[in-house]
């Protein structure tokens, strides 16, 4: 008869509520379980599970499966990790690795045309239209250069009229036998240095008109020709991308290249039209609004130097009066355009 052994015997081992080992039934179990195992009968031929061992191998699944990402039971109380959450630094790597690929195609599209030996797309009227406006936006900053060393010179005169008005009431006051002619200068320089003042009021109004619509207005406008060009750029880029593609062999490995350069193409096409589209629309504007501040301005500085030099007081101050340019309170010296800046 074959010899029992307490090793080759499987046992359920009880856990208490703090995870201790309870062996206060132990003898007994182990004398019942060789009673109701046959004789000879090991460990490898029965099927008895310990509970507590697979409720401990459950949690060390739960713990490990907290840390990796999400987790699904399963019936049986398997755990399943499911796929990790993507990483931002993979996502940061993929626009870094566009944006790479983007730039290199942009700078051989460049370098191409540079040595003549790639095409670019030309728009003849509207590659006219910004050409004529970036001329037009140099010549405007040159009267805009000229208008305010005029307004500078000009401030210059009128403070020193006033000084030798002041010198002149001085004298007039001390020389009486000179009282008269000292007199009648004074109030020359005054008349001057006021008219001087109103006229300097003019020009700086036109100063400041001009330079909006140099410095802002129009460079606004050439900012967006700069995105359209860079925009134009792109296009070519894939657009001979593209064509280098179509010209090779089509086969199972090329396809879903030609696919994915047909459809970024298509998309910088659609920005490229886009942008074309606002270039036209805002160089409209731009001629509608250059004309009709450029014709005030131009009718204001005319009148008002006219006047001036007429020595006609009154349509001097007319003038300024019709195209609502305000002075400053009489007795307060005017600031010069260097001041104002």
């Amino acid at each position: 008869m074959a010899q029992e052994s307490p090793k080759n015997s499987a046992a359920e081992i009880p856990v208490t509520s703090n995870g201790e080992v309870d062996d206060s039934h132990e003898h007994g179990y182990h004398r019942d379980l060789k009673r109701s195992l046959p004789s000879g009968l090991g460990l490898s031929e029965t099927q008895i599970t310990s509970h507590g061992f697979d409720s401990t191998q459950e949690g060390i699944n739960d713990a490990g499966a907290s840390q990796g990402g999400q987790r699904t039971h399963t019936k049986s109380g398997a755990v399943i990790l499911a796929d990790e959450i993507k990483n931002p630094a993979m996502e940061k790597l993929e626009l870094v690795r566009k944006w790479s690929l983007n730039t290199y195609k942009c700078t051989r599209q460049i370098i191409s045309e540079k040595l003549g030996r790639g095409s670019r797309t030309v728009d003849l009227e509207l590659e006219a239209q910004i050409d004529i406006l970036r001329d037009n936006k140099k010549k405007y900053e040159n009267i805009l250069k000229l208008a305010q060393t005029l307004a500078t010179q000009l401030f210059q005169m009128v403070h020193t009229q006033k000084q030798l008005g002041d010198a002149f009431a001085d004298l007039s006051l001390k020389s009486l036998e000179l009282h008269e002619e000292f007199g009648y200068n004074a109030d020359t320089q005054k008349l001057l240095a006021k008219n001087g003042e109103t006229l300097l009021g003019a020009i700086n109004f036109f100063i400041a008109s001009v330079n909006t619509l140099v410095n802002k207005t129009i460079e606004d406008t050439l900012l967006t020709v700069k995105q359209y060009e860079n925009a134009r750029i792109e296009y070519d880029a894939y657009r001979t991308d593209l064509e280098e593609l179509n010209l090779g062999p089509r086969d199972a490995s090329t396809l879903p290249k030609i696919e994915q350069s047909q459809h970024l193409f298509q998309i910088h096409k659609e920005k490229y039209d886009k942008m074309r589209s606002d270039v036209s629309v805002k160089l409209k504007f731009l001629e509608e609004n250059k004309v009709k501040v450029l014709r005030n301005q131009l009718v204001l500085f005319h009148s008002a130097v006219a006047a001036y030099f007429a020595g006609n007081q009154k349509q001097l101050e007319l003038t300024l009066k019709q195209f609502h340019v305000k002075l400053k309170t009489p007795g307060v010296d005017a600031p010069s355009w260097l001041e104002e800046q």
